[in-house]
């Protein structure tokens, strides 16, 4: 019997990438100011466990950190920086641990991704997976794009998983057999509302709504009706309450107020979001952007995981590129 471990479980690492000047971050020629995000991200997560860090140029990288304590450095060449949805993903399977390699196409071709497809393979062929089998699945998957609460339930979108541009458009029941075939899931519950304005996934899940625990979930709300989320935030809430769990009760829901609109200096809105935080063996890495509504959602974090540190990071930077702190980091256990 399989099943897709939750983040909250524990695991052995963190995988990151560094931008370098082959990545988007380079196209405004602050690419140092575009690795400040990552080094403190990474310095969050080595304080108390393990962290990969992919890096064009290995000495380059090595030398901005004062202490490389639980870091190792991988010289790889990438395309971009967002680990979840690349990354291998962590199951069980009859209590031991497997790997499994999706195909990553870009998002559904928006972005060139033959690198990043590459990236699983090379780090298992070089051992730094240890000796754990590693399954290569010809599906294109991406981490953020479902949510597993450990226990055989995933919560997705369809409007990600469902478009055409990922798997020829399958519907609800292939994908689901799939879902069941290499995660273990015994269901899958579906979104068919809520997005962001400036994200180019189609809408993943871990921008939207998250398990914190088997009975918990906290999603981004939108209490401003002028704002342009305001209608789908709703329908999307609506549908979260009325899921339910295995025993048929509701869902516990907490939602994270929506930070004030963010542009980009060509005045592209962009896609904050509470919602893509990374909770590590001993913290959670909570993304703000200098908003009014930071320390609430700080104090909210707090009251959900107090046996956690709770750290909360400038992520200002990472959605001039679409992404946030969960996208640029990938928990593998092996």
């Amino acid at each position: 019997m399989r099943r897709l471990k939750a983040e909250w479980e524990r695991h052995k690492l963190i995988l990151m990438a560094f931008p370098h000047d082959n990545t988007d971050w380079a196209s405004d020629g602050k690419l140092k100011d575009a690795i400040v995000p990552f080094l403190r991200i990474s310095q969050a997560i080595a304080y108390s466990q393990s962290v990969y860090i992919l890096c064009k140029n290995r000495s380059e990288i090595e030398s901005l950190f004062c202490s490389k304590n639980n870091m190792t450095f991988i010289e790889v060449d990438f395309d971009d920086t967002w680990t979840r949805d690349y990354g291998a993903l962590s199951i069980e399977e009859d209590g031991k641990n497997r790997l499994l390699d999706f195909i990553f196409d870009g998002w559904g071709g928006k972005f060139k991704a033959d690198l990043d497809n590459k990236i699983n393979q090379t780090l298992h062929k070089k051992g730094y997976f240890g000796i754990t089998p590693m399954e290569s699945i010809d599906f294109v998957l991406e981490g953020g794009s479902i949510e597993s609460d450990g226990e055989g339930t995933i919560l997705t979108t369809s409007s990600c998983l469902c478009n055409q541009n990922r798997n020829g458009g399958k519907d609800k029941s292939q994908i689901e057999e799939i879902l069941h075939q290499y995660l273990g899931a015994k269901r899958v519950l579906w979104l068919e509302n809520g997005y962001l304005a400036g994200d180019d996934t189609d809408s993943h899940i871990d921008t939207l709504a998250r398990f914190v625990s088997n009975d918990t979930i906290v999603y981004q709300s939108c209490e401003d009706p002028a704002d342009e989320h305001f209608h789908a935030l709703k329908e999307m809430e609506s549908e979260l309450k009325n899921l339910k769990r295995v025993d048929g009760r509701a869902y516990n829901l907490i939602s994270l107020s929506l930070p004030e609109p963010k542009f980009s200096k060509d005045g592209r809105r962009l896609p904050a979001t509470y919602a893509n935080f990374l909770i590590t063996n001993s913290s959670v890495i909570l993304p703000t952007y200098k908003d009014i509504s930071d320390k609430k959602v700080v104090e909210i974090f707090k009251e959900i995981f107090p046996s956690r540190e709770i750290i909360p990071i400038d992520a200002s930077k990472l959605i001039e590129q679409g992404g946030s702190i969960h996208c640029s980091t990938m928990q593998i256990d092996y």
